[in-house]
């Protein structure tokens, strides 16, 4: 009663600084997604029929194929992980709980130079079996090709499969008890209470995670350029930087964006009528039954598998070309890359986190139905891989600096340059649309948990709709938007595409000096700023894995 009373009196006083500066943060969020749009629709050299009939197929081909296969293998993964742990007790069950999280830490693309380093010819592997066989050259022997589709399948899915995991875990420790004691009396066994209990129950869930996985595999540009594999993604690259034809990127951003589109949609028809209820607060939940012998050691390594794929085979590799070279931690350019990573970073981090706070309280505010209606629009971002939103905002930006410029110009008779994309300012604005649904989602959950009743006694006592904030909401919310800081952070730091197209030049992140000096086949120089951006990784899988306890 009191929240529709709140959003009355705020109609009846009009819009506010709050709820129109909401609807513009709403809008500069929503900016880049519209930009791409209206570039697609009028591009300067429309080659839409040449790339249908050229590279578009192969390009829409191998991003179907891989969304598809990575989406498949990390919910296989993602949930078989979950169910082990979740009900079973077996060696090592308690820490492996922790450790299936921690891929996570790993960004895909540094997973698939490590993977390259230890399998290519000169790597351990074939090194080792060529000792052991007398082999003198690849001729002797056949390996199977690294740089390909499948191996990127296998790569994205070890760093991607947490996602799955998480999720999948959470839904299957609110199962019932009694509905598996239900599924035993009559006769079910381990496989048969899984495929019917526990899968049918926890499919919302393990459809969410999936959805996310595959987002991500659209998203992702440092593996399949690495590996070879032409996506939507290295598409727009091509035709953008390489051909100077932007309305052709936009085109093949518009299909990813119908991709994306396309699989949220279907995540949320699958599970539309797909309704689950808990009958009492009191329900019990599954206990861990206890696997002996040698099913509890299968149990313990399919387990292990994807942790060592997702984690240790990266880790390992880049530390032993790390640790022994001191030289390449006391790299200046090495230190400017952790300096940008940190300014760009946690600029975003608290741009993102204050804009969102500001969006969300401004709705709540308003009564009206269009701030209503942007909030939820804003969530768009995280779903657009960071190419899409690197190529709109890159052009109004641009457009942007050059008025500026002139008008400064045509003022004072000096040059200022261009000032958003002559600098980082463009790669925070990039990050913050990106990350802005974690932000919001955090914020907009806290401020749920503050009772109406606290600030309508604030604003009874004379305070200001920015008195009651800051009087009332922040000192509840400081737990909530701390974690939304630094997951917003570490998000940022592992960012890859948005980040090259967006950056000035010569200025590096950890991720692109890792990309850059990767792409040289330099995989020594790459590593400390691997393990670094690593590092910053295992920060937010801390956090998840206090918040999930």
């Amino acid at each position: 009663m009191t929240e529709q009373i709140t959003q009355i009196v705020a109609m009846r006083r009009g819009p506010g600084g709050w709820s129109l500066g909401a609807a513009v943060i709403a809008a500069l969020v929503l900016l880049p997604i519209l930009t791409v749009v209206w570039l697609a629709l009028n591009p300067s050299q429309d080659i839409w029929h040449h790339l249908i009939s050229t590279t578009l197929p192969r390009y829409l081909s191998n991003s179907v194929i891989l969304m598809t296969a990575v989406g498949a293998l990390s919910a296989v993964v993602g949930t078989v992980t979950a169910w082990l742990v979740t009900m079973y007790r077996f060696p090592g069950v308690r820490w492996l709980e922790w450790a299936l999280l921690m891929p996570l830490a790993i960004p895909a693309y540094v997973g698939a130079y490590a993977l390259v380093d230890f399998l290519e010819y000169a790597g351990p592997v074939q090194t080792g079996l060529r000792q052991v066989f007398g082999w003198h050259s690849a001729r002797d022997y056949a390996f199977p090709e690294i740089r390909s589709r499948w191996a990127a399948v296998l790569v994205i899915s070890a760093a991607l499969y947490p996602y799955v995991y998480l999720l999948a875990r959470a839904a299957f420790r609110e199962l019932s008890a009694q509905s598996f004691d239900v599924a035993r009396a009559l006769g079910a066994g381990h496989v048969a209470r899984f495929w019917r209990v526990g899968l049918p129950l926890a499919r919302p869930a393990i459809a969410a995670g999936t959805a996310v996985v595959m987002m991500e595999t659209v998203n992702d540009f440092g593996v399949v350029e690495y590996f070879g594999v032409q996506t939507l993604t290295t598409g727009i690259f091509t035709v953008w930087l390489e051909q100077g034809n932007a309305g052709g990127a936009a085109q093949i951003a518009c299909v990813i964006l119908t991709l994306v589109f396309v699989l949220v949609m279907l995540e949320k028809l699958s599970r539309r009528r797909s309704r689950f209820y808990a009958l009492s607060r009191s329900e019990s939940r599954p206990g861990r039954t206890l696997i002996r012998g040698g099913w509890g050691w299968l149990a313990f390594v399919l387990c292990t598998i994807p942790f060592a794929a997702g984690f240790v085979l990266p880790v390992a590799v880049l530390s032993g070309h790390a640790v022994g070279a001191a030289d390449r931690w006391a790299d200046p350019d090495l230190a400017r890359a952790t300096l940008h990573t940190l300014v760009t970073g946690g600029a975003a981090a608290v741009l993102t986190v204050g804009g969102a706070l500001f969006l969300v309280y401004g709705v709540r505010l308003s009564g009206r139905v269009l701030p209503r209606f942007l909030m939820p629009a804003t969530l768009v971002g995280y779903a657009a891989p960071g190419a899409v939103l690197g190529l709109g905002l890159l052009l109004p930006l641009a457009w942007f600096d050059n008025r500026v410029a002139d008008l400064w110009l045509a003022i004072t008779g000096t040059d200022p340059g261009l000032i958003l994309t002559g600098s980082a300012a463009a790669i925070v604005l990039a990050y913050t649309v990106r990350f802005f649904a974690i932000a919001q989602g955090a914020t907009d959950a806290a401020m749920g948990r503050v009772s109406p009743s606290l600030p309508m006694a604030a604003r009874a006592l004379g305070r200001t709709a920015g008195g009651a904030l800051s009087a009332i909401y922040l000192p509840m919310m400081r737990g909530s938007l701390a974690t939304a800081l630094l997951l917003v952070f570490v998000d940022c730091v592992k960012e890859l595409p948005a980040t090259l197209l967006l950056r000035p030049f010569n200025y590096n992140t950890l991720a692109t000096r890792v990309y850059e000096q990767a792409s040289l086949e330099r995989i020594g120089d790459a590593a400390p700023a691997a393990l670094l951006v690593t590092f910053v990784g295992l920060t937010a899988v801390a956090i998840l894995a206090r918040a999930n306890r």
